[in-house]
């Protein structure tokens, strides 16, 4: 995929790239809001953006992409790229935006690297940039073509059914299509972008997995209050606003659902381990288990702070009980109750029946050391699926 020329030529130019690529971001960015102040307030996030994190993620992807090409070039990262490809989906990404993103960030290239930038350079690096762009469009417009919706146009009103306090910081909200139209079809582990206009005018847009099963007749969203962010900016503006002031009744712009790390249908065993608000996508699978009437054996594993803390717990537990093999075990820092085990997640007495597929969602941390585990314990490496959620996704294939 990547031409001989420009391997050799991004192999040499890797290193000087990938240590500048952080104050390339941070410049790419200043240039493109100063030029598109609505991306700021209306696309990106800007928690993210004040927290530094998505300067983080795009170098983080780029160079991804770029050491892939160099190590393999005839091959592109496809896990990782899927999964940003379902992200810019959700937001409604069109395929217009991507040379505005080139013209800014090959400005900032330039500026950061001075005179290390010769044609021969800035002819390699661009097509890495067209390779990973391409590649992004034409998943992107696969996506929306799965939908059957125009490319970007993504968004639908949704009016809040029913709205449920599960804990102190997290609260369901059941929605239904505000024009009474069959809702998308989804797959269990997928999620929504929902879009909410805050007092200051700006569209933000989060993420949130739906936490219902494909053959509920409601869509559900289980969202977790934001705390203790206000000294990395704005984060967790979103998460506020829908728990201090949506209510039912209310309408909300959501988008068609996304996300591919999805239930697949299989009559292999399951596995499915979660930490905090982590367990949405696992319910949504553990639902359709249940609905489906899967035979086979079942883990459920989740770790949280306190069962007080456990969004959905009662579910978690009720769904395992109507399958025919299934079992659940939780872990939790503080006020363990009798039956649950204490501190964190730890499979070493956890049975694994041979051929498990495994799903898990929470922090990065957690799903790598689950992850470990599983492996230890024989489970193979392409059958454990993750969900990395913010502006962490280059590290999918991590």
């Amino acid at each position: 995929m990547l031409s001989e020329k420009s391997t050799e030529t991004v192999r040499a130019t890797l290193p000087a790239v990938g240590a500048a690529i952080g104050d390339i971001a941070d410049l790419f960015y200043t240039k493109l809001f100063a030029a598109h102040p609505e991306l700021l307030r209306d696309l990106f996030n800007r928690g993210n953006q004040n927290a530094g994190l998505q300067k983080q993620a795009l170098a983080g992807s780029v160079a991804a992409f770029a050491t892939h090409l160099v190590a393999h070039p005839d091959t592109r990262p496809d896990v990782m790229l899927h999964r940003i490809a379902h992200k810019h989906a959700s937001l409604g990404v069109t395929r217009e935006q991507y040379p505005v993103v080139h013209h800014h960030l090959f400005q900032a290239i330039a500026e950061i690297l001075g005179e290390a930038v010769t044609p021969e350079v800035a002819e390699a690096w661009d097509e890495v940039y067209w390779l990973m762009a391409n590649a992004l469009i034409a998943i992107e417009e696969r996506l929306y073509a799965e939908q059957q919706v125009l490319a970007g146009d993504v968004w639908r009103t949704w009016t809040v059914a029913a709205r449920v306090e599960e804990t102190a910081d997290c609260t369901t909200f059941h929605l239904a299509p505000a024009d009474g139209a069959p809702a998308p079809s989804f797959k269990p582990g997928q999620y929504v972008s929902v879009q909410v206009e805050l007092p200051d005018g700006a569209r933000q847009i989060r993420q949130y997995s739906l936490s219902s099963a494909p053959g509920s007749p409601v869509r559900s969203i289980t969202v977790k209050r934001v705390r203790g962010a206000a000294a990395a900016g704005p984060d967790g503006e979103v998460s506020h606003h829908l728990h201090a002031r949506i209510a039912t009744g209310d309408t909300l712009r959501v988008s068609a659902p996304y996300g591919d790390l999805v239930l697949r249908d299989s009559a292999a065993p399951v596995l499915l381990a979660s930490a905090g608000i982590g367990c949405t996508p696992m319910l949504s699978m553990l639902e359709h288990l249940a609905d489906t009437g899967h035979a086979a054996p079942v883990t459920v594993l989740h770790a949280d702070r306190s069962p007080a803390d456990h969004a959905l717990r009662a579910d978690h537990r009720a769904l395992t009980h109507k399958l025919a093999d299934a079992s659940a075990r939780f872990w939790y820092e503080a006020a363990a109750e009798p039956g649950d085990g204490e501190g964190r997640l730890d499979l070493a007495d956890v049975p694994v029946a041979p051929g498990t597929t495994a799903y898990l969602c929470g922090p990065l941390p957690f799903m790598r050391t689950v992850r470990a585990q599983l492996l230890a314990k024989g489970v193979r490496a392409s059958d454990i699926h993750y969900e990395v959620f913010g502006p962490d996704l280059w590290l999918a294939s991590a």
